[in-house]
């Protein structure tokens, strides 16, 4: 899903700004909303994929000037109101007010049909696909080409686990490119790893 949260690997935004003893937690409220959300997953009322896909859905004005515990909270609301363990209209009772809500769930997809296993060492292609809904393949490798240099254990497939689709769990691969290939001749000469799923990658022929 080509949403505004896929910033990774974007040009042009500048110098990013950070502090190396910025707290983790700024108001109460954050707190508590952590929380709750980690508690919601472990009782099973949505899994990891679900909550992420739920943030991506966020208006995309809503999500540009909501900090990062707002969209915890707006995710952990909307699917709250969608798993029927509470309504908007409580929501918007207690908050005295309107509640935002992310945009309804799209359609996901399962695993690339026919898909095989790939071999530390080989050069591998991401495929150039473009996503309606979850997905965990960042839009800056896309179509690009890597080599595989480490296998990780089978998980669910996001493209799936975020929608209740039922999928197979695959692995991931650690698929290293050379910075030149993703962004050319605007970087330095880097290696750049990320982790990709399976169903994410073609062989080179």
């Amino acid at each position: 899903m080509d949403g505004v949260h896929d910033l990774g690997g974007r040009q042009g935004f500048g110098t990013v700004r950070y502090s190396s003893d910025a707290p983790v937690f700024h108001e109460e409220w954050e707190k508590r909303i952590n929380t709750l959300y980690g508690y919601a997953v472990k009782l099973g009322i949505f899994n990891m994929d679900e909550y992420r896909h739920a943030i991506e859905r966020m208006e995309p004005r809503h999500y540009m000037t909501a900090s990062y515990y707002e969209r915890t909270l707006t995710s952990l609301a909307t699917l709250c109101v969608e798993k029927g363990v509470l309504s908007l209209e409580e929501l918007e009772e207690r908050a005295m007010g309107s509640f935002p809500l992310s945009l309804p769930l799209g359609p996901g997809r399962s695993n690339w049909p026919n898909k095989r296993s790939f071999q530390i060492g080989q050069t591998v292609r991401v495929r150039s696909d473009h996503v309606s809904g979850h997905v965990r393949m960042p839009g800056y490798i896309r179509g690009k080409v890597g080599v595989i240099v480490k296998q990780s254990p089978a998980y669910p497939f996001p493209d799936a686990h975020a929608h209740g689709i039922h999928a197979d769990d695959e692995p991931t691969y650690d698929v290293q490119f050379k910075s030149q290939d993703l962004w050319p001749d605007t970087t330095d000469n880097a290696l750049v790893h990320v982790g990709v799923f399976e169903s994410y990658l073609e062989f080179i022929t």
